[in-house]
């Protein structure tokens, strides 16, 4: 039996992307489920709206479940989870404290605050996530920090079983 190659940076980088990417979507999707319902009384509106990339304005009057509006909503929401994780594990590539619990929560920290600052500042109203539509600026603050989390979550987990 022969021993298991090391992986490669890039192999690394998408492993953790997609982990790390996929608990950043599964937690601050959460979030933003329930802050819907606690706002606007419907937990898939947020999800909904991130489908105005597609579906237009009628994505924000869309308030509930619909495999057209929230499947695809969530699908968007996953695959920028994803695309924000990927930076983020190739920001850490060369970072010798990659591994440290205070650099992998502080760089998902700063990986959102970025992602935050594109997302309502950088980027044509056409591709921004739309759920601020619906939500207050303290629920979009707990969205964020929850994709934080799940980043910080999904990488702690990458890193440890790359060592």
């Amino acid at each position: 039996m022969t021993a298991p190659q090391p992986q490669t940076p890039c192999t690394r980088v998408l492993r953790e992307a997609l982990l790390a990417g996929t608990l950043a979507s599964v937690l601050s999707a959460a979030a933003l489920v329930w802050a819907g319902h606690r706002e606007v009384r419907s937990t898939a509106a947020p999800l909904n709206a991130v489908g105005h990339w597609r579906w237009g304005n009628a994505a924000f009057r869309q308030y509930g479940f619909t495999g057209r509006h929230t499947a695809l909503g969530y699908a968007i929401h996953h695959g920028a989870s994803i695309w924000w994780s990927g930076i983020h594990a190739f920001a850490m590539t060369n970072n010798r404290c990659a591994s440290h619990t205070v650099t992998i929560a502080g760089g998902s920290l700063a990986t959102s605050a970025v992602a935050w600052v594109v997302d309502f500042n950088c980027i044509p109203k056409r591709l921004t996530p739309g759920f601020e539509h619906h939500l207050s600026r303290s629920a979009l603050v707990g969205v964020y920090l929850l994709f934080a989390a799940g980043l910080a979550l999904g990488a702690a987990r990458s890193r440890r079983s790359t060592r």
